[in-house]
């Protein structure tokens, strides 16, 4: 006689809502994982972030290898505070909150990548702005005329332009620079008609800058390997520039602002 066979009936499988929660979030941060393998070495690290509450920014140009993540930026920080680009290693992330993209250098130098980053930093949502390297050995107004021409118009989002003063060319005096660097900024204030920022290391500052530019608009400090940026009155403070930055290969410039 042939066999019957029997008939196994499947038990149904509930979970709690509790349970689903964990389960889906468990999911979710598997895929950030995997997906958010870009830009480098996973085992790679760099520099340590100063202690403090901070947001973050990057500047870039020509010069920082390629592709940028524009949508993905993140600083992320292990137990000892190195930025590390595994977020497995992680102990702290951040997004990155702005950028500055280099615009233009001298009288005529214009960044090969700069309108590529601005409009993609732009569609990103990031805040973005611009930046000017100051040859002290050309006209001020000339160079403003190079970086309003490049740059162009700016959204009201957008952040302040910025001067990166860190070369006095041989024979140029400290009157001279300063000069021309004024010329830079009242051009650039009078066409945006939002006053600039001045990028410069601390010791430049000290050694060279008039306390008609450090008095008269926001300083954005270089100071290296350090617990404290060298000065006080400053915006932005730039600390590193080999920093591991999710989204950006290799090592980049990485600056922090104070948290209200």
């Amino acid at each position: 006689m042939p066999t019957r066979k029997r008939k196994i009936k499947k038990k149904k499988i509930s979970l709690s809502p509790w349970t689903a929660l964990a389960v889906a979030g468990g999911l979710l941060l598997g895929i950030f994982l995997l997906v958010h393998r870009w830009g480098g070495n996973d085992s790679e690290r760099g520099a340590k972030v100063p202690a403090g509450v901070w947001r973050y920014g990057i500047d870039i140009s020509h010069n920082n290898p390629k592709p940028i993540v524009w949508d993905s930026l993140y600083v992320m920080t292990d137990q000892r505070r190195k930025t590390v680009r595994n977020p497995y290693a992680a102990r702290d992330i951040k997004p990155v909150s702005f950028v500055i993209i280099k615009a233009t250098e001298g009288a005529s130098f214009t960044d090969s990548d700069f309108k590529a980053n601005w409009r993609e930093a732009g569609r990103s949502g990031l805040r973005r702005g611009a930046y000017h390297f100051f040859r002290s050995s050309k006209d001020g107004e000339v160079q403003a005329k190079n970086f309003i021409s490049t740059v162009g118009d700016m959204r009201i989002k957008d952040l302040p332009p910025v001067l990166d003063i860190e070369t006095i060319h041989l024979g140029c005096s400290k009157e001279l620079l300063n000069q021309r660097a004024l010329q830079w900024l009242k051009a650039v204030e009078d066409h945006y008609g939002k006053k600039p920022m001045v990028y410069a290391s601390s010791s430049f500052i000290k050694d060279h800058l008039s306390k008609e530019i450090t008095d008269n608009y926001p300083i954005w400090v270089a100071h290296y390997g350090k617990e404290r940026p060298g000065r006080d009155n400053w915006v932005w403070w730039q600390f590193t520039d080999k920093a591991v930055v999710k989204g950006v290969p290799g090592l980049v410039d990485l600056s922090v602002m104070k948290v209200d």
